[in-house]
Order: C-alpha cells, then structure tokens, then sequence
C-alpha cells in the first residue's frame, strides 16, 4: 500500500472521524504547505492519528502495511464522531488486523492520551570574576542535566504535573543522592516538582509542590517552588494567591546552615543552600499579559521568626512591588519592575540589638528590560535578544529568576536565544555591574561583578 493512498484515508478520515478545523500546524518537515494533503495530515497529526517516523518526517512515498494502516483507523475510531460510515468501511477492510490488535491498542490509546512526557537535556558553562580592592576572584563551573516532566490526565478538570532533574558535575563527573543534592550538594537526581492542577474555565487551582514565578515582575521578586498551594481567577484582570513553605531567601543569613551568597557558577535552583524553610505567602493583581499595556500590584510574605529576629531583628520579610509594561509592536516591548521593603532593620550580632542599620539600597530593587522578537524552539532560525538594568538590593527580593546575576549586585544583563535546529536552542547571557552596599559602616568592600553565562538545550 503507498503513502499516497494513505493521504486520501488521511483527508478522508479528516472530514469524516474529527471535527476540528484547519488550524494545526504540520510537523513533518517532508511535506510542503502547498501540498494538497498539507491541512489533512497536519489535522491528523495534531489529533494522535498518524505519527509519522523519529526524524520528523512523514514519508509520504515509502510503502505502509496494513497492520500500521489498521493502527491508523483504530486511532481514528477512537476519537468517535464525525462520518460513521466510512469509518465502518474502512473497519471492515481492515477487520482482522484490527481484530489482532483489539485490546492492545485500546491500551495503548489510553496510555497515550493520558500520560505525555517532555524535557531537555541541557548543557550549562557559567564563569564569574569579581574586583574587590584590585583583587581578582575568578569561578567557572559547568553542569550537564537531564530534566523530564511527565504530565498525567486524571479527568476532564484535573491533571498531574512533575518535574524530574539529574544533574551531573561536568568537572569532577559526579553524581550523587537526591538527599545529597537537596542538602546543599551540586550535581544529583531530585523530584524537584509534583503538583496537581485543576482548570475549571477561569479558575486554576495547583496543590502539591508547585512552581511558581511572579507575574508582574517576570520573576524578579520569586522564581522557585512552593509547597502548598495556589488559585488564579479572572478573565481580562487576573488574582493570584499563594501560600505555603519556601525553602529559599536568599538574604537569610545567619543561620549557619544558610549559604546566602549568590554563586553565579550553580544553576538557578542550586545557586543557594536549601537548609532553611520559611512560610511564605502573595498575592497578585494583573491584567492579561497579552494586552499591549500591562500591570500589576503584589504583596509577598516570607517568615522564620527564630532565622530572622537572629539576623534582622524581624519576624517576617513584607516585600510590596508593581510592574509595568508596553509592546511596542510583536517584535518589540519594554517592561519595568521596582520591589521594596521596611520590614528588616539592621544586620544583629546573636539577636542584639542591630550591630549596623541597613542600607536604603538593601531594601529596594528594580529592574527595566528592552525585548526583541523571541526564540521559538520548534522554529529553526528564530532569535531573541534583550538588555536590562537592574538594581537587586538582598532583602527586596526572595528568589529572583536571572541567570548571571543575584542579589546584592546592580548593572547590566544582556542576552540573545538563536535556535540551530528544530528543539535545539542555545543561550548567552552576560552581566556587568558593582555589588550594592548592604549596611550602613560596612568594612566589607563592594566589588565590580562580570557574570558569562552560557546554555545549550535539547528539547523533546
């Protein structure tokens, strides 16, 4: 049998078996957009009736048999619908084969549409120098790690979502315990998230080990996991709450289990040790991101009494920010952020009384980024580029979300996204600045930062 009596079932099934209009967007790279069948095998594809082969091609004239023929009509039979009787046709041709699969297909099918697995393996080289009093301190570092996020339906509302990393020291080639990892250690395997999710039109609802990155600011405030749960309501303006237990701020210091300094050189869930766990709840108002201008308001709460009237003289961190932003047409937009805070009042010596009042700089941060166009993975030859400044003082931010900068430092970040091939992206960043005073008579002496950070994912 060839492919092209296979295009005419395709187009024929389409009609027939599915409902759905010409709107998807062919896969295969083998067949043109002036191809006759194009809409038919795109519709087809985007439905789970035909798959094509691994190099993301359809073949169209390389001979099929009729068992994978029979798999097609199965396929096509289970979506139910349209034209019954070119279906029965086409079961009747194809009855014993059909009858050989019988079961394991009906498995099959249900697996496949209940269980969808993505991820990325990703390669990571960070190198960082920092200029204290003519002094040069210089770190790289490189990370290989396999991410896979499985995504499982559950029923017509309600899906289960996880996130699974193992990371691999590039050079010392070690791997080890995901209790290791969690510790503090760099490379390891981890279930780094596990939530469900239910949509019930407006209303999304995620419980479990969720992650979560700020709305308004593009994650200048938060970018990291939540353990508890979260609500998002509304149509053109939009609410989010969340509550739940943080393992991360990256102020909290003292605790000696606390590493509060930013590394440059770990990827961004790794860049702080994660021993020390704080309540933490926000809210949100904004309006839809895809409106030409957009905004919004947030108010976020991190607390651990006994960690922060120790360093802080404090019982939580009340952190208020806003944002805003404009797109100047598809290719071009602008978006500004600025986040402060009163809650701490000077750094303590053992909960004392404040050995030196923080800096005004400490308790503010801001960020204002310039984007043009964007990466598309699945578009060979697509590009992204922006340039920002930002200003992060360490007690206004819990988790911020850029790659070659971190708390205490204010400058420059740029970047650019090309991909190279289908699902084959690669990343540049680099970071300029000074890092920002911290408190009031501080011996400590601020130093010039420059941040090189590079990444190559393969997505699938």
């Amino acid at each position: 049998m060839r492919k092209a009596f296979l295009s005419t079932c395709a187009a024929a099934l389409l009609v027939g078996a599915t409902s759905t209009a010409f709107a998807a967007t062919n896969p295969f790279e083998d067949v043109p957009a002036d191809h006759w069948a194009y809409d038919a095998i795109a519709q087809l594809a985007a439905d789970g009736v035909i798959e094509g082969y691994g190099d993301g091609t359809y073949r169209g004239d390389q001979e099929i048999t009729r068992f994978e023929m029979a798999q097609m009509v199965a396929r096509a039979m289970a979506k139910g619908g349209g034209n019954k009787a070119l279906l029965d046709k086409l079961a009747a041709e194809f009855a014993d084969e059909l009858n050989q699969l019988g079961v394991r297909v009906a498995a099959l099918e249900k697996k496949v549409d209940n269980v969808k697995f993505t991820g990325t393996v990703r390669y990571r080289y960070i190198t960082s120098r920092v200029n204290a009093e003519g002094v040069m301190t210089r770190t790289s570092d490189q990370y290989l790690t396999l991410r896979l996020e499985p995504s499982m339906k559950i029923n017509e509302h309600w899906t289960g979502h996880a996130r699974i990393d193992y990371n691999s020291d590039m050079d010392t080639a070690a791997n080890v315990t995901g209790a290791d990892r969690i510790a503090g250690a760099e490379p390891g395997i981890c279930v780094e998230r596990i939530w469900a999710q239910g949509d019930y039109g407006d209303l999304h609802i995620l419980l479990g080990k969720l992650p979560y990155i700020t709305n308004i600011d593009g994650g200048m405030v938060y970018d990291d996991n939540v353990a508890g749960g979260q609500i998002t309501f509304g149509n053109k303006v939009k609410a989010t709450l969340t509550a739940g237990r943080s393992n991360a701020f990256v102020s909290a210091g003292a605790n000696p289990n606390f590493n509060p300094v930013f590394d440059p050189t770990k990827p961004a869930d790794e860049q702080y040790l994660q021993g020390t766990t704080g309540s933490y709840q926000a809210i949100e108002i904004y309006n839809d991101r895809a409106d030409k201008w957009t905004w919004g308001v947030g108010f976020h709460r991190w607390a651990n009494q006994s960690l922060l009237q120790w360093d802080a003289m404090a019982s939580a961190i009340n952190i208020w920010d806003a944002g805003l932003g404009y797109k100047f047409n598809k290719n071009l937009s602008i978006n500004g952020a600025y986040a402060w805070t009163n809650s701490p009042k000077g750094e303590a010596a053992h909960g004392a009384q404040p050995e030196e009042a923080l800096a005004a700089t400490a308790k503010r941060a801001w960020s204002i980024e310039l984007d043009y166009k964007g990466a598309d993975p699945a578009d060979k030859g697509s590009w992204g580029a922006f340039v920002a400044y930002r200003d992060l003082g360490s007690w206004a931010v819990i988790m911020p979300t850029y790659d070659a900068m971190g708390p205490s430092n204010k400058g420059v970040e740029m970047g650019v996204d090309y991909v190279f091939a289908k699902n084959v992206m690669g990343t540049v960043k680099y970071f300029f600045g000074k890092e920002v005073e911290d408190d009031i008579g501080g011996e400590a002496p601020l130093g010039d930062v420059y941040t090189f950070f590079t990444e190559l994912n393969f997505f699938f």
